[in-house]
């Protein structure tokens, strides 16, 4: 029996595996979930290019946000990837969840960034 570290992985790359097959040129919105923190990052894969960033940990964020890691703190990232994602002239993203459940803080993430503008 796999364990649950190799099933993770494996569910991960059959998401990225999937989602080059669909996104049609479009830049992905890649989300990662750590014990404390949440990251977002819109990335160009065919120019290899981070396009924009954010996280709990930014600036922007820490002030505005007790806890980096509840769901306040999700929808405000969403909120912050979508303005700079539409700064940098990108307006349609596929969604890259990295394997992570549709659930919760990563649920929160993506709302936030629909309701800011971004499309997926």
């Amino acid at each position: 029996m796999k364990t649950k570290t190799e099933r993770y992985e494996y569910r991960r790359q059959r998401t990225r595996e999937s989602l080059a097959e669909h996104a049609n040129g479009r830049p992905r919105l890649s989300v990662h979930r750590s014990l404390k923190y949440l990251y977002a990052q819109v990335i160009d894969d065919a120019a290899g290019k981070t396009l924009a960033f954010a996280s709990t940990l930014s600036k922007e964020l820490k002030a505005k946000t007790k806890s980096g890691k509840n769901l306040e703190a999700a929808k405000a990232l969403g909120a912050l990837i979508a303005e700079k994602a539409l700064k940098a002239g990108v307006k349609q993203v596929a969604f890259d969840r990295g394997g992570l459940v549709y659930h919760g803080r990563v649920k929160a993430v993506a709302e936030a960034a629909r309701q800011a503008g971004l499309d997926f």
